[in-house]
């Protein structure tokens, strides 16, 4: 049986990006080799001056490099809090049923269906007299005690919830009672 040796890496871990960056080292090369022919020429001043030069340009690379990685980091939040917000969801809108007899209020990824009269009613609860927090309450206590399936959706504990707050605004900016 052949003996099996494993291949030296070492070689093509040198070779590899050569042949990816053929023009950035045939660039490399020439601006060294320009350099190094330059290098005899200059007084110690002249060197000492390129070195400085050299080092702000290093850390200028890596301020860049750091810059770089940092947009990339607030894009990659900016999406993520994006995609929560449209998974956590909310109260984002009122469709109305193609019939006109039913209305949607979608909260997240649920619709939840109302007929029309208990729309009406909804809507004067939310446009009736009263601070926001009385508002809040008769609102709450009506669907508690008519239509929980809203507050479960929704998470509502109670008048105090933010969410309740939202749904009082998506309903005052969606509806207007008219006058008989």
């Amino acid at each position: 049986m052949a003996k099996v040796t494993p291949k030296k890496t070492g070689a093509k871990k040198t070779a590899a990006p050569k042949k990816k960056t053929s023009k950035k080292s045939a660039e490399l090369v020439s601006l060294s080799a320009e350099l190094k022919s330059l290098i005899p020429k200059l007084d110690e001043e002249g060197l000492a001056f390129l070195v400085k030069q050299a080092h702000v340009h290093l850390y200028n690379m890596q301020v860049d490099a750091l810059n770089n990685t940092l947009i990339k980091d607030e894009e990659r939040i900016k999406v993520s809090v994006s995609k929560k917000k449209t998974v956590a969801g909310g109260f984002s809108g009122i469709k109305k049923s193609g019939s006109g007899s039913s209305y949607y209020i979608v909260y997240g990824n649920e619709s939840i269906i109302f007929s029309r009269e208990e729309m009406e009613l909804l809507v004067k609860i939310v446009l009736g007299e009263g601070t926001d927090l009385e508002i809040r309450e008769r609102l709450y206590n009506w669907l508690s005690g008519e239509r929980s399936d809203l507050l479960y959706a929704a998470s509502i504990g109670n008048k105090f919830d933010d969410k309740l707050k939202d749904l009082v605004s998506l309903l005052k900016g969606h509806f207007k009672l008219k006058k008989k």
